[in-house]
């Protein structure tokens, strides 16, 4: 999470371990994002990166997880307001207020 609003990831990792996910599923680590963020895409025992930020960030991640271990990446890169529009939606709406909330 962003070092500058850390408390609302902490809150859902304690929704995560309510919800009953095994340990170590979801890991939310804390800290600047240079630093974390090196560590995680370096250390060899981490397979798999989900980010959303910038897509200078994005790029960083990329590179230094294909120089380590060939990470798995997913991310949502450059956008303000990430949606999901689910099969049963109304989807004339759907398109309506996804384009309000950008």
């Amino acid at each position: 999470p962003s070092e500058i609003t850390p408390l609302t990831a902490l809150r859902f990792a304690d929704l995560i371990i309510e919800a009953g996910f095994p340990p170590g599923v979801v890991n939310i680590v804390n800290g600047y994002g240079s630093t974390v963020g090196q560590a995680i895409t370096e250390h060899p025992l981490i397979s798999k990166i989900a980010f959303t930020g910038s897509t200078l960030v994005g790029r960083e991640i990329l590179k230094a997880s294909s120089e380590s271990n060939l990470k798995v990446v997913s991310f949502e890169l450059g956008g303000k307001s990430p949606t999901i529009i689910f099969d049963d939606a109304y989807l004339d709406q759907a398109i309506r207020w996804a384009s309000i909330g950008i």
